[in-house]
């Protein structure tokens, strides 16, 4: 991992470590910082926010994405009106960024929006921007960090940049989507096109759930890659939501003839990958360290590429993230045209299955490695 960016060395904090590291950073007067999150339905969409406001008061600016879907349903728009009034007794500073997501003919342009507004704002007056990828889709949250990742990487170390998030997968499994009949690129991490690419093994890193098997087998068929190694959760909260995931994915791809293992991707035991979904870096890792393994096996054979498709938890798709921002994979998913939630169940989420996660992406703490 010696030519990796965050291999050997990445500051990332969890839970009450995260809560401690923003009391002593923050507490310090010189430093103001613009916070980037969702202003939606989610019940996470506040919480980073304010913590942080406790460390520092009128240090802190916002800027909270409105993510714009056709016809959505009126309890979306009730609880995200109330998730917004919160977050702005926390933030005297809120400035509310409305985004559509798809275009009149139906289009995922969501990226292209939020980057087109990135644009026209000046982050020159904070030294440090956090990115609260809680309540943000990946079609925009990505978009996002690529374009605070770049800016602060002009600017040398004089502006940090952290992501941060709350992750609950049982919340996340109550709120069901319905999905785009294409998938989409993320803006920023498309998959080149250049003379010879076709020619180069194309190998799919989708980091799975429980549920989405349609949006799989859609990326699949539109991708069709040479080789496919799904990642799925070990270590979990849950010791056999592996097995589960794997059996279900198995199963919906599973043809009519031959053995139980038989199925459309010619997918086998062996080609599953594991990482903790407690921790960000373990899937960063282990895909730098994958790809670095297939460069000079494919060197003669017109080389190589990864695409990743981070369909599970948050935390597993922050790591797939931090890969892609260091060696340019393409990334591409599933834009969902709307959502449903089961609000009882939502209600009544115990906040003790909550995780926090801080990464610390760029910036002076790297200034010796830089």
């Amino acid at each position: 991992m010696s030519n990796s960016l965050w291999g050997q060395q990445c500051i990332t904090h969890y839970d009450d470590e995260v809560l401690a590291f923003f009391n002593d950073y923050f507490n310090d007067g010189s430093r103001r910082c613009l916070v980037i999150g969702g202003a939606g339905f989610d019940p996470r969409s506040s919480t980073i926010l304010q913590h942080l406001s406790l460390s520092m008061g009128d240090r802190i600016s916002a800027m909270m994405i409105k993510e714009e879907r056709p016809d959505p349903d009126n309890e979306l728009i009730l609880r995200a009106e109330k998730n917004l009034d919160m977050i702005r007794q926390f933030c005297a500073d809120v400035t509310v960024l409305d985004v559509d997501i798809f275009a009149d003919d139906g289009a995922v342009v969501g990226g292209h929006n939020i980057v087109r507004l990135l644009n026209g704002i000046d982050p020159s007056s904070y030294t440090d921007i956090l990115i609260d990828m809680s309540a943000l889709s990946l079609g925009v949250s990505f978009p996002v960090v690529l374009f605070f990742y770049e800016y602060a990487k002009s600017q040398g170390e004089k502006v940090n940049v952290h992501i941060a998030l709350m992750s609950n997968p049982q919340l996340d499994s109550v709120i069901s989507s319905e999905s785009n009949d294409q998938p989409s690129y993320a803006r920023g991490f498309d998959k080149p096109e250049l003379f010879g690419d076709s020619e180069k093994a194309l190998l799919w890193l989708p980091v799975v759930s429980e549920s989405k098997h349609h949006n799989l087998k859609l990326i699949h068929t539109t991708q069709n890659p040479h080789d496919t190694c799904p990642i799925i959760p070990f270590p979990s909260e849950d010791p056999k939501k592996g097995d589960r995931i794997a059996y279900g994915l198995f199963s919906s791809i599973q043809v009519d003839f031959g053995g139980p293992l038989e199925n459309e991707w010619a997918l086998e035991p062996q080609n599953f990958l594991y990482s903790d979904e407690r921790r960000p870096l373990d899937i960063y890792r282990t895909i730098i360290r994958l790809a670095d393994e297939r460069t000079p096996i494919f060197k003669d054979l017109g080389g190589s590429t990864i695409l990743l498709s981070p369909l599970g938890s948050k935390i597993p798709a922050l790591g797939a993230l931090m890969a892609a921002l260091e060696r340019q994979f393409p990334v591409v998913y599933v834009e969902s045209l709307a959502y449903n939630v089961d609000w009882d169940k939502v209600d009544n989420i115990s906040d003790s299955e909550t995780r926090m996660v801080h990464v610390w992406l760029h910036g002076e703490a790297y200034l010796a490695d830089q």
